[in-house]
């Protein structure tokens, strides 16, 4: 995929969209960028408190609205998510002026075409190739990233990450010693991808928890007044 013609081309469509407001157009951004690092997948998984943050975005409301409007006018596919542990499911429409272009799924064509307009260069280091001989070997190490955030390198490591999120040392110990007594494994015996986006959905639902069982003002004051007693009793008088 050709990072800027599929940009390019998504910008063109936002301009003769009259239904779309800021907000839509933040979040698609967010969405892009979390498929561009994704490497362009057909389909990947999203945080919904990431994407928050990234497109600016305060109200979930507004959050839910936004990326079900993008879905109902084919920017892109949701699948909302019922499991706390997994985020919900997006799949990236790809936005072509062309009827050859296919939305929804991977083009050849669009590959094609993005190629025209931006080129693949060839690397700086084999533009001076010895014309006989053997061919100059680049020094750069081309093995692929590994991605350390499997598992978290001890305790202390979970509690740092928690603290700049806004949580405690406790709850940071709760999740540690959850996921370490399971082999960091999912319920279903899967090994886990992330622990990072894992601790985040267990914020959330901590959040969620703790909101759901706050009590109200009015409940708080009955049960003042239920402990409110008076000063002068009579202990002589039959119960």
């Amino acid at each position: 995929m050709n990072y800027i013609k599929l940009l390019n081309t998504a910008f063109e469509k936002f301009y003769f969209d009259d239904r779309l407001n800021p907000t839509h157009i933040s979040l698609y951004m967010a969405l892009f960028q979390e498929w561009n690092s994704c490497r362009f997948l057909d389909e990947f998984y999203v945080n919904r408190r990431e994407l928050m943050r990234v497109a600016k975005i305060g109200s979930k409301s507004t959050y839910h609205r936004c990326i079900v409007e993008l879905d109902n006018w084919q920017y892109l596919s949701y699948f909302p998510s019922n499991n706390p542990y997994k985020g919900s499911k997006i799949k990236m429409s790809i936005i072509g002026t062309s009827d050859e272009l296919v939305t929804g799924q991977y083009s050849p064509i669009l590959e094609q075409l993005a190629e025209q307009y931006h080129p693949i260069r060839e690397p700086v280091v084999y533009q001076h190739r010895p014309t006989n001989g053997q061919a100059l070997v680049s020094t750069i190490n081309n093995t692929k990233q590994v991605n350390n955030t499997k598992q978290p390198k001890g305790r202390q490591a979970v509690i740092i990450f928690f603290n700049k999120k806004g949580f405690d040392a406790d709850e940071a110990k709760k999740f540690f010693d959850h996921y370490e007594a399971s082999n960091w494994k999912t319920s279903d015996g899967k090994a886990i991808r992330d622990w990072q986006a894992l601790a985040i959905n267990w914020m959330d639902r901590t959040e969620s928890f703790d909101q759901e069982n706050k009590p109200d003002k009015k409940q708080a004051s009955q049960m003042k007044d239920n402990l409110r007693t008076a000063k002068n009793k009579d202990y002589g008088q039959p119960l």
